[in-house]
């Protein structure tokens, strides 16, 4: 299953071409089309704009049963969602279809398969002496009661193809003006789902390369250079080990392995405990727990540390989930004979800008301040001091728990010695 592009198969109808849509449904006056134009086109919610939809095609007349709809996206773990609604359930299930789907034999015995490989439309009727049941669905819902199958490509203005079902369990199956209903109102349809689908790439992508919080931001319109606003958070810095060594002696396929498993550890431990992600600067992690409050606002107020204390308590939950992570992942290094992973982190907080650098045709949005130099700083200082995790007096100062100093020393830039801490031994 991939993103089919339209090419030999016709086109489903003109309806696809917005400026015949107007003229094309006053003609016929198609109520489902109607008030996808009208009214649904205003539904945000994809689920719920099918549900309703169904529910008006039912209450029209059409003796729908049972409807399922396929839509691609581009999504690094997903391949599209499946939208399945049964008249007696009256409610639309949304189902992730996960990458490498299309390899599974499910997949190549489906009616799906087919046309997402070019083939135009498929009907079965179920109901009738030597119903041809070539797949493995027909003989299931005829199980359960169908009468008939439709299934049709499902295009969007850009070629993609998507595939619809649908199934009537009525006494001779669809009706020839039930059909008709249906394809005129599909490609209305269409340009309808095509506007959702559109966003939630959007969002994925930019949840996926930015961060969910960072995403949402610049979805919400912090687009321009200097877009941002000022923030205390918890800052985490973190650095794999020798990572020089191996890349100058392993193959790069082999490397970025090593990477990806190392961040899974690191950066995993971090969105699973609210934090956010901010970039990955070549082997190192960037990340931040905000406490929640403008920076402006704890500094008139003497920085109680109420919500700071809740970002470090976070941030460090992170840092010993990240080391159980590393050392489940050396513990099956080691059954391979493969050296064991190290790596160095840094736990500061402080006062940051929190929004877009860069030039105007080439942005980031990341975290400026001298807060964040010194967590870059601070994790330098692991291999001086031959620990993994470091944290800051600054942190310690908003932290209640019981935490061990390691004493005073330089950091590179910052121009006095500061005390340092790690966890205790146990």
């Amino acid at each position: 299953m991939t993103r089919a592009r339209r090419k030999t198969v016709p086109r489903v109808t003109e309806l696809t071409r917005p400026s015949t849509l107007g003229a094309r449904v006053s003609r016929r006056a198609n109520p489902l089309a109607e008030w996808l134009l009208a009214e649904g086109r205003n539904v945000a919610e994809t689920p719920e704009l099918l549900g309703e939809l169904y529910r008006r095609a039912v209450a029209g007349g059409i003796s729908l049963w049972r409807v399922q709809l396929v839509i691609l996206t581009l999504h690094p773990q997903l391949v599209g969602t499946r939208y399945t609604w049964r008249r007696d359930a009256d409610a639309v299930e949304a189902s992730p279809i996960p990458h490498g789907s299309q390899d599974t034999k499910e997949y190549r015995a489906s009616p799906y398969a087919g046309i997402f490989e070019g083939a135009g439309g498929i009907r079965r009727r179920l109901d009738v002496p030597g119903a041809k049941l070539d797949f493995p669905i027909l003989e299931e819902i005829r199980a359960e009661g169908a009468t008939d199958y439709v299934a049709m490509p499902f295009a969007f203005s850009d070629g993609q193809i998507n595939v619809v079902t649908f199934a009537c369990n009525r006494p001779g199956g669809f009706a020839t003006d039930e059909l008709t209903q249906i394809s005129e109102m599909l490609p209305v349809l269409a340009c309808v789902l095509e506007t959702h689908a559109l966003h939630r790439t959007a969002a994925t992508l930019l949840h996926t390369y930015l961060g969910k919080h960072t995403g949402e931001r610049v979805l919400n319109g912090l687009i321009k250079r200097g877009d941002g606003e000022d923030i205390s958070a918890v800052i985490w810095f973190s650095d794999l080990r020798d990572s020089t060594v191996m890349a100058d002696t392993m193959s790069r396929q082999a490397f970025l392995g090593i990477l990806n498993s190392f961040f899974d550890c690191l950066a995993g431990a971090v969105l699973d405990h609210g934090g956010e992600v901010l970039r990955f600067v070549g082997d190192a992690v960037l990340a931040i727990f905000p406490t929640g409050e403008a920076s402006a606002a704890i500094t008139e107020r003497a920085r109680n540390c109420c919500s700071t204390e809740d970002a470090c308590h976070a941030a460090l939950a992170a840092a010993i989930d990240a080391e159980a992570r590393i050392h489940a992942l050396n513990g099956a290094r080691a059954g391979r004979g493969e050296p064991a992973l190290r790596f160095g982190l840094a736990l500061h907080e402080g006062d940051v800008t929190y929004g877009n650098v860069g030039i105007p045709e080439r942005l980031e949005f990341t975290v400026i301040s001298a807060a964040a130099n010194e967590a870059a700083r601070l994790q330098d200082l692991c291999k001086t001091l031959d620990h993994s995790l470091l944290i800051s007096a600054q942190f310690k100062r908003c932290f209640p728990g019981k935490l061990v100093s390691l004493g005073f020393h330089a950091l590179r830039g910052v121009g006095t010695p500061q005390e340092v801490f790690t966890l205790p031994a146990d």
